[in-house]
């Protein structure tokens, strides 16, 4: 979420972070899944109250940037994109 965020991107982003929002929300490249790994139960749960949500859905907040996911593909959610 930082880095889409430092990038200058249409996010919202509006909890910073604290996974108490789901304005993050991203869909994660197909080939990048296994790579990023599954959401948490709160993660889950907090993409349970947007209405977009698809199989490889994540909140940016939670994927931890490492050189593992250099050249990682998301899609901003249509949730996410601010007005």
């Amino acid at each position: 979420m930082e880095v889409i965020r430092d990038w200058g991107l249409n996010i919202k982003a509006e909890c910073g972070g604290a996974l108490s929002c789901a304005t993050c929300h991203v869909y994660v490249d197909k080939d990048w899944m296994d790579v990023v790994g599954a959401p948490s139960d709160e993660e889950e749960d907090m993409l349970d109250s947007v209405g977009d949500v698809r199989a490889n859905s994540r909140l940016s907040c939670q994927i931890l940037m490492s050189d593992a996911l250099d050249g990682l593909k998301l899609t901003l959610a249509p949730s996410a994109a601010k007005d």
